[in-house]
């Protein structure tokens, strides 16, 4: 059976149930599904989705809702019964809980936060104040901790009492009596010990591997990429032990952060929301902006062109070759920004390796321009003496001019293109911002000032 059969069975068997509004029956059969498939029956049937989650057993329930789209979520939330909300919300993890609740409307928040029990609101109101983006936001608080003069045997009590989290029992903690972080020690490590050994004796020297509480989520990814690990510990800046951040968190953010990085390569800003669920202005505003900048960016595309008016009088034949330059040093600076910011996310390029970087594209910038530019040369060859078109008594300068163009703007394009984001990232700015559109519509410019330039050079005398 197919997929889609097996998507459309599911559908049509849940039908066959909610019309009986049996509730022992609806709960039965939807506890009885995988949590995706719930996921996909809701977003198949989203008229459904609240009486979906109120008809599952909580914990399910909880499991499911932190997969949806914020937008399915809201929805459940506003329809629920405000009894049932509270269930679900405390229910769900702390960090999925605040993940959810900070893209609430204040007012909301604060209804909300009403229906939590008196200890989730307490590490809810914690986690809502650290900075958005932070790793404090995305910090659950299920872990389980010990002292090092704690024996192993001691441990594994601690481990049943308190160790509510399956992800986060992999490791556990060891702090001092301040709150201190002092060690992280795999479960591994108790299993294969005597239930008497001490904590002390199972502790090295290495450095514990941890994150700030206030640094950037995608601090945490890159981390987390360097090290096989699936929960870190948070640390104030005095190091005591706040939570941990488990992958799955971390996966959402990288994500996230890659929607954002293609949203604003693109030239918009970042979107909060599915495209289909933005409203129509609020599209508008995002992408208006950008098109604004690289609108009156182009406007200096025909000012250059104003300036060199007298040569293009002259020489008529030149503004022919003017869309073929432009979109050439376009292209090639598109194409090293792309490069260079994907690097730069995944940690392959950092700002010191600028001077790398330049030399790298000098040479590639340089072997791609003499590429073009021979076969911009061979072209107007080719049409002269084929008579496909005819160039003038002066064809071959013609071809000149353009070789040594598209050498010079292919070049200029690639230096623009991968510098720019080492620049933005300098200055602590978002490299993404150095979007494709924006070093096109930068190379466009100087494109047409290297291009009358070289043929100010070569064609003096003749042409012009």
């Amino acid at each position: 059976m197919s997929f889609e059969e097996e998507d459309k069975t599911l559908v049509e068997l849940f039908k066959e149930v909610i019309l009986t509004e049996d509730k022992l029956e609806i709960k039965k059969f939807l506890d009885a599904q995988n949590i995706t498939d719930v996921v996909d029956l809701i977003y198949e049937m989203p008229e459904y989705d609240s009486q979906i989650i109120a008809n599952m057993s909580i914990h399910r329930a909880a499991s499911v809702f932190k997969l949806l789209e914020t937008a399915n979520q809201k929805d459940i939330i506003h329809e629920l019964p405000p009894s049932k909300a509270a269930e679900l919300l405390n229910d769900l993890p702390a960090d999925d809980r605040t993940d959810f609740l900070e893209e609430l409307p204040s007012n909301a928040v604060r209804e909300l936060i009403k229906l939590l029990d008196p200890e989730e609101r307490k590490i809810t109101l914690s986690l809502l104040g650290y900075p958005e983006n932070s790793i404090g936001r995305l910090m659950n608080p299920d872990y389980v901790y010990v002292y090092a003069y704690n024996t192993v045997a001691e441990v594994f009590d601690t481990i049943r009492k308190y160790g509510k989290n399956s992800d986060a029992i992999n490791v556990i903690y060891v702090i001092n009596h301040k709150g201190e972080l002092l060690d992280d020690i795999r479960i591994g490590e108790f299993i294969l010990n005597t239930p008497d050994t001490p904590v002390s004796d199972l502790m090295d020297e290495r450095r514990v591997i941890s994150l700030n509480a206030y640094d950037d989520q995608e601090t945490a990814s890159e981390v987390f990429k360097m090290n096989n690990r699936i929960a870190l510990p948070v640390v104030s800046q005095s190091n005591k032990l706040l939570g941990i951040v488990t992958i799955d968190d971390v996966l959402w953010v990288a994500t996230e952060e890659y929607s954002e990085d293609m949203q604003k390569m693109g030239g918009t800003q970042a979107f909060e929301e599915p495209y289909l669920d933005i409203a129509i202005f609020k599209l508008y505003k995002k992408r208006v902006g950008w098109l604004i900048i690289l609108f009156l960016s182009e406007m200096l595309t025909a000012t250059a062109m104003q300036f060199f008016e007298v040569e293009i009088e002259k020489a008529t034949l030149l503004a022919l070759f003017v869309p073929l330059i432009m979109s050439s040093g376009g292209n090639s600076g598109s194409q090293a920004s792309t490069l260079i910011i994907q690097a730069m996310t995944l940690g392959e390029v950092t700002i010191a390796d600028w001077w790398k970087v330049m030399r790298r594209e000098l040479f590639s910038g340089a072997m791609l321009g003499l590429t073009l530019g021979t076969i911009g040369l061979l072209r107007i060859m080719m049409w002269q003496q084929l008579h496909l078109y005819d160039y003038g008594p002066h064809w071959l300068l013609v071809g000149i001019t353009i070789f040594f163009t598209l050498i010079g703007i292919v070049l200029w394009g690639s230096l623009i293109g991968s510098m720019l984001p080492i620049v933005l990232k300098r200055l602590k700015l978002d490299p993404a911002t150095s979007s494709a559109p924006f070093v096109a519509t930068l190379v466009d410019v100087t494109g047409i000032i290297i291009y009358f330039s070289v043929a100010y050079m070569v064609l003096k005398g003749t042409l012009l």
